[in-house]
């Protein structure tokens, strides 16, 4: 197999980590928040944390790096249209994922509290529940609008 294929295969893989973590982060914190359960809520948090940590910022590390390889193997300008609109998607997703990683913590030990302490969830685990929810929009389009890039090359 050839270099360009090894990377390719590795930018696909990390697409598909990137996309596929972060869709299934946003349905099971969906699941845990909907039962308003501090319990349940702390420990699917800090499995998403620790999902987030392993692998989405693996793929976020990498994803740059096996990018630009594939560019200087396949001899793509840099300055083309798909490539800049792309790194600046990916910029926009960096953007949104940062304060929902801190979110997604503060949400794992606000719901720990309230479990320890045998009460509901404070009204603060709520609005930053709100932001974070907010936040997966923009990231998640981009991530899609990526996706689309990579494939159809619009511009060459």
């Amino acid at each position: 197999m050839s270099l360009y294929l090894l990377v390719k295969l590795a930018h696909i893989i990390g697409a598909a980590v990137l996309f596929g973590t972060g869709a299934g982060i946003a349905f099971f914190m969906l699941m845990a928040h909907r039962t308003r359960d501090p319990a349940l809520i702390a420990h699917t948090a800090g499995v998403v944390v620790l999902a987030d940590t392993l692998f989405t910022a693996t793929a976020v590390a990498l994803q740059p790096i096996t990018g630009l390889t594939l560019a200087h193997l396949a001899g793509w300008d840099l300055g083309s249209l798909w490539i800049l609109a792309s790194a600046g998607l990916y910029v926009v997703t960096g953007l949104c994922w940062l304060p929902v990683v801190w979110i997604q913590i503060r949400l794992r030990d606000l719901a720990r509290a309230a479990h320890a302490a045998g009460e509901p969830l404070p009204p603060a685990y709520d609005r930053l529940w709100r932001a974070w929810f907010v936040l997966g929009f923009p990231a998640f389009a981009a991530v899609l609008a990526i996706l689309w890039l990579m494939l159809a090359k619009p511009g060459g």
